[in-house]
């Protein structure tokens, strides 16, 4: 998922734990070339849910032009404590991508730390997540501009999501080669026009979209389009519904507004 405007290099802030050479070690993100290199995570930032739990936001950058990576879950992405599985992508396009996954945390959360770590071409890289006072976001509203995420509503009769908690359907079925019908149902709060963005996000083969940036116009709108899938095995797209000229919104050190939401398929020959 290519996403060209850069939010800022959040892991150097962090301070990124990294194996490899001296010159990377100084600056990671300064490197690029079209292959051999790894990806990045980056922890975006923080806000507080209405039950008094937390959400914190992460992306990665991969550093390689070129190289599309996939790393899956275990030893070499992983997320701690706890569950190593905690939703993140294993499908990484080159560059920034930004605020993909999510992990709520407890109302008690403390100072402690969730840490996203990525192992790929000899590079391992490692970044904490946490309640860190300069990385308190207001991704529910963008004051600066007064803008909101969209209402995304992943299946008929579905719970309304807002924000980059995403909700998450399926699995639902397909054959290689055989399209599947993806169909959403998004809108703004304020009546602005919404774009919905498809990107594969895990699986072990090529998915296609018909339409990878479909519409949804004013109003509560339905957008569909279709994902081909070129081996079996079990999926997951991600689909982004943003404000059509405003894929990202940034006042500081806030980032709104999107709503992610994710489909899980599983695909056989």
């Amino acid at each position: 998922m290519k996403m060209t405007r850069i939010a800022g290099a959040l892991a150097l802030a962090l301070g990124v734990a990294w194996t490899g050479s001296l010159a990377a070690q100084e600056n990671p993100l300064a490197m690029r070339q079209p292959r051999g290199l790894g990806v990045s995570p980056n922890f975006e930032g923080w806000y507080q849910n209405p039950d008094g739990t937390y959400t914190l936001s992460f992306g990665y950058v991969n550093l390689n032009t070129e190289e599309v990576l996939s790393i899956p879950v275990g030893e070499h992405n992983k997320v701690e404590p706890g569950n190593i599985d905690q939703g993140q992508p294993t499908y990484f396009t080159p560059w920034r991508s930004f605020g993909v996954f999510t992990v709520t945390v407890p109302a008690d959360f403390g100072d402690k730390r969730v840490t996203w770590t990525l192992d790929a071409n000899g590079q391992r890289y490692s970044i904490p997540g946490g309640l860190f006072r300069a990385y308190e976001t207001d991704n529910m509203h963008a004051r600066a501009t007064d803008k909101y995420p969209p209402v995304l509503v992943m299946d008929d009769g579905g719970v309304e999501s807002r924000g980059p908690n995403g909700a998450w359907i399926g699995p639902l079925s397909t054959k290689v080669g055989q399209p599947l019908a993806l169909r959403v149902k998004s809108w703004d709060q304020k009546g602005e026009a919404v774009t919905l963005r498809w990107y594969k996000y895990r699986g072990p083969g090529d998915v296609s979209f018909a339409e990878s940036a479909v519409p949804a116009g004013e109003g509560a709108q339905v957008a569909e389009t279709t994902a081909t899938f070129g081996a079996p095995g079990d999926y997951v797209v991600y689909v982004r519904a943003d404000h059509t000229d405003d894929p990202v919104t940034s006042a500081g050190m806030e980032e709104c507004c999107w709503t992610n939401g994710y489909v899980k398929v599983k695909v056989t020959k």
